[in-house]
């Protein structure tokens, strides 16, 4: 029980330790971030910002936070962090509680244009499940979006 304790604690000054130094995205960044990407994109057309969104070293990518684009079928086109995903179609992934967030997100934009997804994936640096928003907003037949962790 005092080891559990232990990690725990661990953990939390991890993660306290480098939200304090700045290295993850706040919301309000994320939304920034993502109103940069729109214009962007508008301006230079799909092949121009999908090439600078995809540059891990690039102006698209802050702290923890990237841009990902989505087709209106949940197929990933841009993806700031991990270009693997170029390609796949992520309609039915689900995220560690069992939602279809991919498809929430898709649905979203279709109904409204933007808004917010909330979704539970594993954090990059306490390896634990953690609260995700991914903020997004439909550009014709395209999903701009930016996440980041709550």
């Amino acid at each position: 029980m005092k080891r559990a304790c232990a990690v725990i604690l661990a953990v939390f000054l991890v993660v306290s330790f480098a939200y304090a130094q700045g290295q993850f995205g706040t919301a309000g960044e994320a939304k920034a971030l993502m109103k940069k990407a729109v214009t962007y994109l508008k301006a230079n057309g799909k092949d121009k910002a999908f090439e600078a969104f995809n540059n891990k070293k690039g102006d698209f990518v802050n702290k923890d936070l990237y841009i990902f684009i989505l087709d209106l079928n949940g197929k990933v086109l841009s993806h700031g962090a991990n270009e693997k995903l170029i390609g796949k179609d992520m309609m039915e992934t689900k995220d560690k509680n069992g939602q279809l967030f991919i498809k929430k997100m898709v649905d979203l934009a279709n109904a409204k244009g933007k808004g917010e997804v909330e979704y539970y994936w594993d954090h990059p640096v306490s390896k634990q499940v953690a609260a995700k928003v991914s903020i997004l907003e439909k550009v014709g037949d395209l999903i701009v979006a930016c996440g980041y962790y709550k």
